[in-house]
Formats: structure tokens, C-alpha cells, sequence
């Protein structure tokens, strides 16, 4: 593929579109991000939904990873400004950040990686490289080629991506970025919970650079604080809810339970339409997640209430297809409809920050954790992820039947 001319590029950088977004009105697109924005794997990201399965719960939330990464590369750019920092770099990572991203978001990100050893961010750094391409399409140009031709090395890209650019990476992946700053308010809009609500001008006003990374003025305290309180509530209420999280686990088993294909570059409707061909067990968790037939807690226990030796067997937990299946048979069931959920090491896998307060205050030249000034940091951070530390699920008809026989398997 040749390149671009001077003249073709002088151009194109002329051109100039505003793209209206829900949250920050318009959002003015040229030059090299109105390049890579018309690029087949951002506008792929058209079909892949933020949230999942959360509209099943909050159908308001049907926003996609497209709209999340316009504003993510908004915020960046937004912070580099107010750091008296150059914007292209950073702005050109913020769009790319989530370009590996399977269908329906986090909720095959585990499963993924165990087939593969990779999960999205992998994925999203062999896209910029060059090393991977979408097979369904044909190519003019790669977005390696529209690095290389605004001047741009997609090693350092990903370099911005993989943290190893210091404040540079911290603002779109740090305890506190453009990232989370752009989701939890996107979230919290389409959801229409009050608890995204961050004050997202008072966290970039207090914000600075010091020895290299990014710190929060002493005066942003109460901002971050807000913050930190909505991350929390956001996962407990929204990401992590109880529906939506079984609404996940049928998804998977399904997937889990085909024959291996690679779904890293499907949207979520192709995902759907490739599994309900797939097998009657695929077809019915399908039609089940269309029609919102989903299976139903049989039985839970949070960390509270387990005693000592039963927090033993959940701990050792690891494959539950076994058990699951055993469950399964003595209910009258068949295999793939009892899901045993012990949230933990796939969770951390899809959002490793959601216990990150390790937040920097800089007063009077002195460099203290959030924690000093605050005893909120440490108490979110012992926050349980979930309300359960191990769930049963079922068809709904068989609930009383699963729970009594969980019970006894389990925990004997």
C-alpha cells in the first residue's frame, strides 16, 4: 500500500467534522483522528454494546464502545490541555484504547484470555502494530500506515497504552484517568442512576504533573473522594448486578459449551446469530437472553455468612463444571443449565482497576496517599466486589430443587 502524498495529506487534514455526543455536545474530529475514526475497527465498535447485557436491567444503557472511546480521546485530550501538554499522542491512544474488544464487552474477556492467553488490550496493541487485521474487510490503508504517515510510531502508541510513558499513560490508565472519568458519567447518563455523577472539571482543575506522574492538588480531596464513592456504587449497582451477571454467565456457558471458534472480531449481533446455529443448547440461551427468560439465584451466600470451612470450599472453587453438572443431574436437568458463579479472578481480569485508590496528593510540595487525608480510600477498597461470594443459578421452575441440592453438594 502506498502512501499518502504530502498534498493528499494536507488535504485530508483540512477536513474538519463535529460529531454530536449526549454528554460533551459537540466534538470536533480532524486531521489524524478523522482517519482512524473511518476506520473499520472503530466503526466495529458500533456493534458492541458498553454495558453488555445492563439493558436487560436499565434498558436505557444501549451506548456503545464507540461513543465510550470518542469520549475517552475528548477527556484526554481535554486533560493533556489543562497539563499545558501536546494532545495528539495521548488523543490518538484514548481513541485506539478499546479497539480489541470481543462482543458484549467484558463478558467473554475471561474465557478469551484462558483460550488464547490474550484479553483485549493484547488484541488492541496487535491491531496498532499492524500485526492483525479484520478478515471480513478489505483495506485501503491500516491504521499502522496512518500512524506512520502523520509522523506518529504506533510503538509509541501503545507504549502511551502499556503504561510505560509515565503521566502520559497515566492519563488514560492510572487509579484515576480520562477513562473512568468518561464512563462512570456515560454510564451513569444512559443507566440514569444519580451515582456516576463525578464532577469531572474539579478532578482536571486540581490535577498536576509531579516527578514524572500525575498527582491531584490537596483542594481536589472532595472530588475525588465523590469519585471514588461512584466507582464504587456503579459496580455494585450496575456492572455487577445480580441480573446482568447472570445474563453474562448464560453467554458464556454457551459460548463455553460450543465447538472453539474465534469470536474476538465479532460484533455482539454476529456473536447471537453465529451461537444460534451452533446447537440446541446454544439456541436456547440465545432465545432466552432475546427474550429475557434468564435463569434465577437458587442460592447465594455473601462472605458475611459463610462460616470459616465454608469460605475453605469456596476458595478452592476453581472448575465448577463438575459440580455444576452434578447439581444439574440430580435436579432432573440437563448439563449447561445450572451455572455455579464464585466472581473473583475474571472480574479483575476485565476491570483490574476496580480496586485501585492508590490516588497522589501533592501539598506543599510534599507527595501523600489519598488514604492520608481520607479513611474512605481504604474502606472502598475492602468493599466486597459482589453481594455474593458464591451464587446458583437455574431456570426459574427448578429453583427450590437446585438450592437444596447445591446446598448438600457444596457444602455437604
Amino acid at each position: 500500500m502506498e502512501n499518502m502524498s504530502t498534498q493528499d495529506k494536507r488535504k485530508r487534514n483540512k477536513k474538519i467534522k463535529y460529531i454530536r455526543d449526549s454528554l460533551y455536545g459537540n466534538i470536533k474530529i480532524d486531521g489524524i483522528f478523522l482517519e482512524l475514526i473511518e476506520m473499520p475497527e472503530l466503526q466495529r465498535l458500533h456493534g458492541i454494546k458498553q454495558l453488555g447485557f445492563t439493558y436487560l436491567v436499565y434498558p436505557g444503557a444501549n451506548h456503545t464502545r464507540l461513543e465510550h472511546s470518542l469520549g475517552v480521546c475528548y477527556m484526554a485530550k481535554k486533560i493533556c490541555r489543562a497539563l499545558g501538554i501536546e494532545e495528539t499522542i495521548v488523543g490518538v491512544a484514548a481513541l485506539l484504547h478499546d479497539i480489541g474488544h470481543g462482543p458484549f464487552s467484558h463478558t467473554l474477556e475471561y474465557l478469551m484470555h484462558l483460550r488464547t492467553g490474550k484479553d483485549h488490550v493484547q488484541i488492541t496493541k496487535e491491531i496498532i502494530n499492524g500485526e492483525r487485521l479484520l478478515e471480513d474487510c478489505e483495506y485501503d490503508v491500516t491504521i499502522k500506515e496512518i500512524l506512520l504517515n502523520n509522523g506518529i510510531s504506533p510503538h509509541e502508541v501503545i507504549d502511551v497504552l502499556e503504561g510505560k510513558k509515565k503521566y502520559l499513560s497515566e492519563i488514560i490508565h492510572g487509579s484515576l484517568d480520562a477513562d473512568q472519568i468518561d464512563y462512570l458519567m456515560r454510564d451513569a447518563y444512559y443507566t440514569g442512576v444519580a451515582y456516576g455523577v463525578i464532577d469531572s472539571e474539579r478532578i482536571i482543575q486540581t490535577m498536576k504533573i509531579f516527578n514524572d506522574g500525575i498527582v491531584f492538588e490537596r483542594k481536589g480531596v472532595s472530588a475525588l473522594e465523590s469519585m471514588l464513592v461512584a466507582r464504587a456504587l456503579m459496580y455494585s449497582s450496575v456492572y455487577l448486578h445480580k441480573t446482568v451477571r447472570i445474563a453474562e454467565l448464560m453467554l458464556i456457558r454457551a459460548v463455553e459449551k460450543a465447538e472453539p471458534f474465534d469470536f474476538s472480531q465479532f460484533t455482539d449481533y454476529e456473536l447471537i446469530e453465529k451461537l444460534k446455529g451452533m446447537g440446541k443448547y446454544q439456541h436456547d440461551i440465545v432465545m432466552r437472553l432475546k427474550y429475557r427468560r434468564l435463569f434465577k439465584k437458587a442460592f447465594a451466600k455473601n462472605l458475611g455468612e459463610l462460616k470459616e470451612e465454608e469460605k475453605e470450599i469456596v476458595a478452592k472453587l476453581d472448575d465448577v463444571t463438575q459440580i455444576e453438572n452434578e447439581i444439574a443431574e440430580k435436579s432432573g436437568l440437563e448439563e449447561g443449565y445450572v451455572i455455579i458463579d464464585v466472581p473473583g479472578k475474571d472480574i479483575l481480569l476485565s476491570e483490574p482497576r476496580i480496586r485501585k485508590v492508590d490516588i497522589k496528593i501533592l501539598e506543599d510540595g510534599e507527595v501523600k496517599p489519598l488514604s492520608y487525608y481520607t479513611p474512605l480510600a481504604n474502606a472502598l477498597q475492602m468493599r466486597g466486589i459482589t453481594e455474593w461470594a458464591i451464587m446458583v443459578c437455574c431456570p426459574e421452575k427448578y429453583k427450590e430443587e437446585v438450592a437444596k441440592n447445591a446446598k448438600k453438594i457444596i457444602f455437604g
